[in-house]
């Protein structure tokens, strides 16, 4: 099996430097680009494992691209790692809203960015543990491929989404607290909070209202946590 891809798109030479130095020394494959237009090019011609992309770019938003990939249904999977020099919250609950798997401040330890990445790359590989629905249900779900529809209208769902959506589904009718939901979708070595699970939650209820706007099928229990009614 081939080492994992990484495109980074970052246009400070310095950082670009550091990133891929410290990824190529680990084994991964990096591919470099400064700017959007010559990261959408490398996109096309090969899909990588994982995207670092920055969000201050010469010829554009790195954050606005995201949220286009995440529509794109060939891409709404990918794994995705915001870089910024602007660490308020919420610019990183922006990102995270948009689409971003993880969102990394600079200046940051290589050591850490590294993890961060072996740690998305790992959850990106896990097979999802639901099974395809039985024909007739409200949700259908393609484990394989991370697709599910809703009363037969396919869902553009980022990857943190479509496993909310799957823990919540197989345990239907109980509730599963913040804290459950973070160790299942973002693993336990993540530093991520309840805010995050929150703003996940709120994108995916979009999207299942979007789809059927007759009934949130998520239950918010106020101090508890997300159940989906059984």
């Amino acid at each position: 099996m081939s080492n994992p891809v990484v495109l980074l798109v970052e246009d400070d030479p310095a950082i670009a430097r550091t990133i891929i130095y410290t990824l190529e020394r680990d084994g991964l494959q990096v591919t470099h680009s400064m700017q959007l237009l010559d990261a959408r090019r490398q996109m096309a011609l090969k899909r990588p494992d994982i995207l670092i992309l920055d969000v201050g770019l010469p010829d554009g938003s790195g954050l606005d691209w995201c949220k286009q990939l995440r529509n794109d249904a060939t891409t709404s999977g990918l794994p995705i790692l915001m870089l910024s020099a602007h660490g308020e919250e919420i610019d990183r609950v922006l990102g995270l809203e948009l689409g971003a798997d993880d969102y990394v401040t600079k200046p940051f330890s290589p050591r850490e960015l590294l993890a961060r990445i072996r740690s998305m790359l790992r959850r990106s590989h896990q097979q999802p543990l639901v099974k395809p629905a039985i024909s007739g249900s409200v949700f259908e779900m393609d484990a394989d491929g991370q697709r599910v529809s809703l009363n037969g209208q396919v869902l553009q769902l980022t990857r943190r989404e479509f496993g909310l959506l799957n823990d919540l589904l197989k345990h239907r009718g109980r509730i599963r607290s913040r804290e459950a939901l973070l160790s299942s979708v973002w693993g336990l070595d993540t530093d991520s909070t309840d805010r995050t699970v929150d703003t996940h939650i709120k994108t995916l209820r979009a999207k299942l209202l979007q789809a059927d706007n007759a009934r949130d099928p998520i239950v918010t229990h106020r101090s508890m946590g997300y159940c989906i009614d059984a």
